[in-house]
């Protein structure tokens, strides 16, 4: 690596908008960062590269439109199969990473992305390199950037997904360019919008959310632009809308699929602006925010489907982000018991409690179909409703029966039965162990307490 090599951009820029205002985006933000990062065409040119990317002994000059194998694996010819060229031929491939060993591993990618089109099609790719092997380094945000980082900010996880989605969040975090989260429900796309803004420059600046999915039309756009004094039935006074509140900082749009074609339309124009028009208003107001998006459906079949207006997606997806589902990265799940399982007995003014080691096996293998969040609730539940320093596998299977059953009467009997044993247990604490005093405490008879106690398997406090 050389100082006259510093961010290189070949001399046959992006012409279509969508790319150039992605190559714009990494341009802004990976100049000054930590991580070797590189745009290449599917001729293999490299259009943009930062300063780290570039070996330390060139041989080429920086006016010279270079080849990836030429820059980064110092080869005459391409190399034997690269991992990023599936990304042109498979569309609905969202990455791919390179393997430790052969031929494809000689330019040091670790992972490539596919950048879009405007006409959909995949027509370059962004490379991570594999890590500069130096400690300490920090990166744009001021963290420390360490090779297996389990933790950002509230999102935990040390599988490949996760290190992937840290390391995205990281080389996207101080751009000014819109994000769109995509991933099931319940795997966090909200709490990775937040951990993106509180990650930028704007952490200082409001973080507006913005669930689109649960406002009429009418209202979604009176809440976002605000609207003036009687330009509707109730609207008594001008409001600022969302938009003005998030100035100099971060709107999430959450549930963006489900908005009409009416509202992605006034939308784009905010996004090609940088200004709104409150609803009744004519004045055009400029703002300044960042837009992250988010949906648990797939936009590229509803594009397809004319369903989703494609100018809008591009619009909002110049820097995608998947996020995997609990079933993806299991083997996050132990760190993820013992962080919910804390905070749970920290709330709940609860000893810190031991998960022995075949729950965590089960709790593993369970399918978790709701994702973090259905583990969280699980385990907020365990931790409430059951006594003793240790989770134990019968309590937790006990709780676990009820996610696996489909049947709604089958889970609001196990949650109804849940809730009693933690009166029960509840009422004896207060009684201090005496089964007489609990029966008064609950107003049952003595012999139900004792059926119930069996039931249950409450062998006393």
């Amino acid at each position: 690596m050389a100082g006259s090599h510093k961010e290189h951009s070949a001399v046959h820029p992006f012409t279509d908008p969508i790319l150039a205002a992605r190559l714009e985006a990494i341009k802004q933000l990976a100049g000054g960062f930590s991580e070797r990062v590189a745009v290449v065409d599917r001729n293999f040119n490299v259009i943009y590269a930062n300063e780290l990317a570039w070996s330390e002994e060139p041989s080429l000059s920086s006016d010279h439109s270079a080849k990836c194998y030429e820059a980064f694996a110092h080869r005459a010819d391409p190399c034997g199969t690269c991992p990023a060229t599936n990304l042109y031929e498979s569309p609905d491939v969202r990455s791919v990473a390179c393997s430790s060993g052969g031929d494809g591993a000689a330019c040091g990618m670790h992972q490539a992305f596919p950048l879009v089109a405007s006409s959909g099609e995949v027509e370059s790719v962004l490379v991570r390199f594999k890590a500069v092997p130096e400690l300490g380094v920090p990166t744009s945000g001021g963290r420390m950037d360490v090779a297996g980082e389990s933790k950002l900010g509230e999102l935990i996880g040390s599988s490949q997904p996760m290190r992937d989605l840290l390391g995205m969040i990281r080389l996207v975090a101080d751009s000014n360019a819109t994000v769109l989260i995509q991933g099931e429900s319940g795997t966090g796309k909200e709490l990775v919008a937040k951990t993106i803004h509180r990650t930028s420059y704007r952490r200082g600046k409001p973080f507006v959310v913005v669930d689109c999915g649960s406002l009429p039309e009418t209202l979604l756009e009176s809440e976002l632009f605000g609207h003036m004094k009687g330009s509707f039935t109730g609207a008594h006074a001008t409001k600022r809308g969302l938009f003005e509140e998030a100035d100099g900082g971060t709107i999430f749009l959450d549930e963006i699929a489900d908005t009409t074609p009416t509202f992605q339309a006034k939308l784009l124009r905010v996004l090609q602006e940088g200004e709104i028009k409150r609803v009744g208003g004519n004045q055009s107001i400029k703002i300044d925010v960042r837009v992250i998006s988010a949906t648990n459906k797939d936009l590229v079949d509803l594009v397809k489907a004319k369903a989703f207006r494609q100018d809008l997606y591009y619009r909002l997806a110049v820097l995608p982000l998947y996020l995997p589902a609990l079933r993806e990265r299991r083997e996050d799940i132990p760190l993820l018991v013992q962080h919910f399982v804390g905070v749970s007995c920290a709330r709940h003014r609860q000893p810190i409690r031991h998960v022995l080691p075949e729950v965590m096996q089960a709790l593993v293998r369970a399918p978790w179909p709701g994702n973090v969040r259905e583990l969280q609730h699980y385990l907020e539940r365990a931790v409430v409703t059951t006594t003793g320093p240790d989770l134990s596998c019968k309590d937790i299977l006990t709780l676990g029966s009820e996610a696996a059953g489909h049947d709604l009467r089958t889970v609001a009997r196990g949650a109804v039965q849940q809730a009693e044993r933690a009166k029960i247990i509840q009422a004896l604490q207060q009684a201090g162990g005496n089964r007489t005093k609990a029966s008064k405490l609950l107003n049952i008879s003595r012999a139900s307490l004792y059926t119930k106690l069996r039931t249950y398997e409450i062998d006393g406090l």
